[in-house]
């Protein structure tokens, strides 16, 4: 997210669990929840042992919505708490298992409550068909909870604003509704008209404000700063978007592209969903990516919050278009293969009053509001609300709204926005993780938050099994990538964020004599054993204004006028790209069992991501993506996108990033070369600014004969060309078999190559004498082997 958590550098545990526990903290206290015998519950606040007090938190203040009835207790069973899958993954946990115990109590007995009062969890996931407006019976119905609400009515163009024929009734649970009869034979409410929840507060002041479930709001363009509109959306059936195509299946491993689509033009305007899905998801299946994330979906007021500031949690940003506007751009990427991914932020909310949730209720304590009260429920530093994980009515809004997007929208999942901030009262503000695990288990843990995010990945996968679920975490939290059966969290993968931070001190801050290929390869491969991460180079936050992506710190401003192929590269200019293509490449090869790039860095767009604000004059100068660039096919900027399409197309002809084998044979500080194996393949990256080592030496495990798969330095990326693509690499066996003491480098056999400085050269072992191999832009037969060069990759076949 923008700004998140002051980009904290990462020291957590590497796959051996080598941190261990020194104490053993006790679990937050637990209150057993006791239920009433009516569908819609009331709330009341817990705060033992101290007080929250206006302006101050005490430390140890739990606040929790907690059910009441006098009748009944939920109990959950020791036996469902003993067998924790997590801490077998990792003895380290162990001193931890009360935590644990703790946590997955909670979410057994929440799952209990939604059973006896709701139906069950996926039933309460769909509070959309009862909150906000839907059809019903001849009519439309609005429901809207605002429990210190004294007075409500629905206004909107439907009756000139004048809500005193619709006043709205309230039941005991703090839910007023209201139903509008048609009229005529057709709905009071016109399709895309303009509507607002009015209520009076406890001071006798009427208020508007637009539904927290609304579907659509729009403001004025013509207006600047225009306050926005709720709009009842409901379609007839002849606008309504019908969806054509299914879901892709879902990948042996993501490579996501991550897109804002109101900055996707090459135009310094907003960008449309239909200009996206006509003319960028094509760019993206061109270069051979999978997966879609989609930033900025949800409504957001203030655009240059990159959609992070959400105000309508169920509404589509309205700057780019309509909600059938949406769905034509996720079923289009879907007929070309691609997974979309929606950015959801449910990690605080904008603190817009007029636009949001912040006081919809105004006066409202923490028992009846989505949102903490005092300090507990405000973010210093994004300046934003923070929400109430325990209340039941923030549970039903959240794990609906998921639901919503999944199946109105048919997006295949989600990348949660935020976590670090969810799973600790600090938020992650001012704190430095080092991986001590007395830091992710302890008082500072948010255990309200955690069970959300539990029960919001279970009712994901249970709606959607192939759903891909993504953490933005920068604290590392063993179990947040391990399956809720096992005690984890859920999550799919997690971002591996620290990776680009890395990347940016070493092109900012050292020369390239300084480049530690031992930290390189130690910062890539950091990462928890069984939870899986999706690496990338750069994301958006790399690219906001008052920093520089990677192709602008090693090019800078040469990137104006050096990239042109009518004249020989300068220094500068063929070390930037170079080290621009080595960079992104051992970043997938090596960070992660995913990969991610963000819109335009495939091709090194050189401009800095600044969105129109009183700073710039309003400017969308920079609040774009210049395609016309990678486009001109006498710049160099083709040869950057060149190499990120051959980079994903290794991986689908190979599948290397879903392989579990994963061996750095060695990291050469004198020779700046890392040598490593992923799957079956290897790679040799040479960090040298100067040395081209010939015969070179590298390490691997299975005998036989080798050939170039990718080459770094090949003509086609804006290379020289010195690696030979049709030589035949063969191995010769080391040491005493069975004894790895023995072997080169603990690798039972090894082969020659030539490494030249700053490439990247892949090698994949030839199965048969018939296998395809494209190397170059000419056919050719050497001995028995064919060589088709339509790209530079291997594609093993058994047929010629």
């Amino acid at each position: 997210m923008l700004g998140s958590l002051g980009r904290l550098h990462l020291t957590y545990s590497s796959s051996s669990g080598s941190f261990s526990s020194s104490k053993d903290y006790p679990s937050p206290r637990l209150s057993h929840p006791k239920l009433p015998s009516f569908p819609l519950l009331r709330h009341r606040a817990l705060c033992p042992p101290t007080n929250l007090r206006c302006g101050k938190l005490e430390r140890d203040c739990k606040v929790r919505a907690v059910l009441t009835d006098d009748s009944s207790i939920m109990t959950v069973n020791e036996g469902e708490m003993e067998d924790i899958g997590v801490l077998k993954t990792d003895s380290n946990l162990e001193p931890y298992k009360d935590h644990f115990k703790c946590r997955i109590k909670r979410y057994l007995e929440q799952k209990r409550l939604f059973e006896k009062y709701e139906g069950g969890l996926e039933e309460f996931a769909r509070g959309f068909v009862k909150f906000g407006f839907n059809r019903e019976d001849g009519g439309v119905v609005y429901r809207e909870w605002a429990p210190l609400a004294q007075e409500a009515q629905l206004v909107g163009d439907f009756n000139g604003w004048e809500g005193s024929n619709h006043k709205m009734e309230k039941n005991q649970f703090g839910v007023w509704s209201i139903k509008i009869h048609d009229f005529g034979g057709n709905p009071a409410i016109p399709h895309n008209s303009k509507v607002k929840f009015r209520s009076k507060d406890r001071n006798g002041v009427w208020v508007d404000r637009i539904p927290a479930w609304i579907k659509y709001a729009t403001a004025d363009p013509a207006k600047f700063a225009a306050p926005y509109d709720g709009v009842y959306w409901d379609p007839p059936p002849t606008e309504r978007y019908q969806f054509k195509y299914g879901r892709p299946p879902k990948p042996k491993a993501p490579r996501i592209y991550e897109a804002h689509v109101g900055m996707s033009s090459s135009e310094p305007r907003i960008s449309s969903y239909r200009e996206f899905a006509d003319n960028v998801l094509p760019r993206i299946r061109a270069n051979h990516y999978n997966t879609v994330q989609l930033m900025a979906v949800m409504e957001h007021s203030h655009y240059a919050s990159f959609g992070y500031h959400v105000t309508n949690f169920f509404a589509v940003s309205s700057r780019s278009g309509t909600p059938e506007d949406l769905k034509y751009l996720i079923d289009k990427a879907h007929s070309l293969g691609l997974r979309v991914l929606m950015d959801v932020i449910h990690s605080h909310a904008s603190n817009n009053v007029t636009d949001g949730l912040i006081d919809f209720e105004v006066g409202q304590c923490t028992r009846d509001s989505y949102f903490h009260a005092c300090d507990r429920g405000y973010h210093k530093l994004w300046d934003s609300r923070l929400f109430n994980y325990a209340n039941w009515e923030v549970l039903r809004f959240f794990l609906s709204n998921l639901r919503w997007w999944l199946e109105e929208y048919q997006f295949d999942g989600f990348r949660f926005d935020g976590v670090t901030s969810m799973l600790y009262h600090h938020h992650g503000i001012n704190v430095a993780f080092t991986g001590d695990y007395n830091e992710y288990f302890s008082e500072a843990t948010d255990v309200d938050a955690v069970v959300y995010l539990m029960l919001a990945n279970y009712v994901i996968h249970k709606i959607l099994p192939s759903a891909t679920v993504i953490a933005e975490d920068a604290s590392g939290m063993p179990g947040l990538g391990r399956p809720v059966s096992e005690g984890g969290v859920g999550f799919d993968y997690r971002l591996a964020m620290a990776i680009p931070d890395k990347w940016i001190d070493y092109v900012k801050n050292k020369k390239d004599e300084e480049w530690s290929v031992t930290e390189i390869s130690w910062s890539l491969t950091n990462r928890r054993y069984t939870e899986k991460c999706v690496s990338y180079a750069e994301s958006h936050d790399q690219s906001i204004v008052g920093d520089k992506t990677i192709a602008s710190f090693l090019m800078d401003k040469e990137m104006y006028s050096g990239m042109s192929c009518l004249k020989d590269a300068s220094p500068t200019v063929d070390r930037g790209i170079a080290l621009h293509k080595m960079i992104h490449f051992i970043t997938m090869a090596l960070g992660g069992e995913g990969y991610l790039n963000f819109m335009g860095s495939e091709f090194g767009n050189p401009e800095w991501i600044d969105f129109p604000r009183d700073g710039n004059g309003w400017s969308y100068e920079k609040c774009r993506r210049q395609w016309n660039l990678v486009d001109t096919d006498h710049l160099r900027y083709k040869f950057m996108n060149a190499f990120d399409r051959a980079m994903n197309l290794l991986d689908e002809k190979f599948s290397f990033l879903s392989s579990t084998k994963q061996i750095v044979s060695s990291t050469n500080e004198e020779d700046k070369v890392i040598v490593f194996e992923r799957g079956d393949l290897v790679f040799v990256f040479n960090f040298h600014p100067v040395n081209t080592y010939d015969r070179y030496k590298v390490g691997c495990d299975l005998p036989g004969k080798y050939r170039v798969a990718l080459d770094s330095d090949a003509f086609e990326f804006g290379g020289h060309g010195r690696v030979g693509h049709d030589v035949d690499h063969f191995t010769f066996p080391e040491g005493i078999p069975g004894v790895p003491g023995t072997n080169f480098n603990r690798r039972p056999n090894s082969f020659r190559v030539l490494s030249p400085p700053r490439t990247s050269v892949v090698y994949y072992r030839v199965e048969n004498s018939t296998a395809k191999v494209v190397v170059g832009q000419e056919h050719k037969e050497v001995g028995s082997m064919k060589h088709e060069n339509v790209g530079p990759l291997v594609n093993l076949s058994s047929d010629n």
